[in-house]
C-alpha cells in the first residue's frame, strides 16, 4: 500500500534516569533507578539496544521496497515520534502496537495510543501477532 517510498525509520530511546514513576509501586523506587541507570551504564544499554532495533527495523523497510533512512534519536517516545512526523511532513505515521491488554497498557503506558491521540497527522497502527496464530 505504501511502497515504494520514502521511509524513516525512527527508533526513540528514553533515558533510563528520566522514568517517572506512574504507579504508586514504583515512587519509592524511582531514585534507585537512577542511582542504577549511572552506576549500571543503563542508559547506554539502552540506547545500544535503540541502534540494534533500528538495524533490523531499515532490513525489514528495504525488504518491504521502502527508500529508507535510519534516526536515532532520545527522549518521551511519543513526543518525539509527533515531532519528528511533523519535521518531515510524515503522512501517515506507520507504527506497529506490542499488544498489550488494557491493565498492561495501564500500568506500562502505550506509545502507540498516546501518538493517536497527540498527532496532526494520519496514524496507521500495525498490530502485534503473537506467534502460533492467538
Amino acid at each position: 500500500m505504501l511502497a515504494p517510498r520514502a521511509a524513516v525509520v525512527l527508533t526513540v530511546w528514553e533515558p533510563v534516569r528520566s522514568w517517572a514513576p506512574y504507579d504508586p509501586a514504583t515512587i519509592l523506587s524511582a531514585p534507585l533507578s537512577r542511582l542504577a541507570s549511572r552506576e549500571l551504564g543503563l542508559d547506554e544499554i539502552t540506547r545500544d539496544l535503540g541502534r540494534e532495533f533500528l538495524q533490523r527495523g531499515l532490513e525489514l523497510a528495504a525488504v518491504a521496497g521502502f527508500r529508507c533512512e535510519g534516526r536515532s534519536e532520545k527522549g518521551k517516545p511519543w513526543q518525539i515520534i509527533c515531532q519528528v512526523a511533523d519535521e518531515l511532513d510524515a503522512e501517515p505515521i506507520v507504527m506497529g502496537a506490542r499488544g498489550l491488554g488494557r491493565l498492561e497498557s495501564a500500568l506500562l503506558g502505550s506509545v502507540s495510543t498516546a501518538v493517536i491521540f497527540h498527532s496532526k497527522r494520519p496514524v496507521l497502527l500495525i498490530p502485534h501477532h503473537k506467534a502460533g496464530g492467538t
